[in-house]
């Protein structure tokens, strides 16, 4: 787990993908520290060593088998509950399965906001209706769904804004080969608005 206390009176939690708290986890959540939040960062795989790139069949498949959505789902609700009484506002960011765990969370209301990179399984769960303001980011470019058609769905709904960027999923991440230099800070300045105008308290 990563924990870092900046006395904020905010919170992000952070999920990260299949891989676990790897560089590029460790590297946004030290970006959102220096925002000024407090950041806390689970350690959903219960394993010490993130997985590599190189080993994405086997990180899904760990992640499907050993893990899975509805579980770590009920424990990032467990979390939330516990810091609850401790801040203003408590938002969650998730990268891919992190961010279908944080669109799971969306109907709890306790949430003031979620912010989701390339969750391609939400297209799973349409069935939900966040609660709590979401904004939702997608590549131009996914293998297994149409992303229009996704967006055209999500639109329906007032609570949820969704961008598209350009280039393809993990185009956030500056270790993997699918980073996007342009798409990465765009979507970051506008994660950051989005907590900023969701009701950050300024000093």
């Amino acid at each position: 787990m990563i924990s870092i206390d900046k006395k904020s009176d905010t919170v992000i939690v952070v999920l990260h993908e299949i891989y676990g708290i790897n560089q590029h986890i460790q590297h946004m959540c030290k970006l959102l520290a220096d925002q000024g939040y407090d950041v806390i960062c689970p350690n959903l795989l219960g394993r010490e060593t993130p997985f590599d790139y190189s080993q994405e069949e086997t990180a899904y498949r760990n992640f499907m088998e050993n893990v899975g959505f509805t579980h770590v789902t009920s424990q990032i609700e467990s979390l939330l509950l516990s810091i609850r009484d401790r801040y203003k506002k408590v938002f969650i960011v998730g990268f891919s399965v992190g961010a279908t765990i944080a669109w799971l969370c969306s109907e709890e209301k306790y949430i003031d906001g979620i912010v989701g990179y390339y969750g391609s399984r939400i297209r799973n769960y349409l069935e939900m209706t966040p609660q709590c303001p979401t904004l939702l980011f997608f590549p131009q470019e996914e293998p297994s769904f149409d992303v229009d058609e996704l967006i055209s769905t999500l639109n329906n709904n007032n609570n949820i804004r969704v961008h598209k960027f350009s280039g393809q999923h993990g185009f956030s991440d500056p270790y993997s080969p699918r980073y996007n230099v342009h798409s990465a800070q765009q979507s970051f300045n506008e994660m950051v608005d989005f907590f900023d105008r969701k009701g950050r308290v300024h000093e």
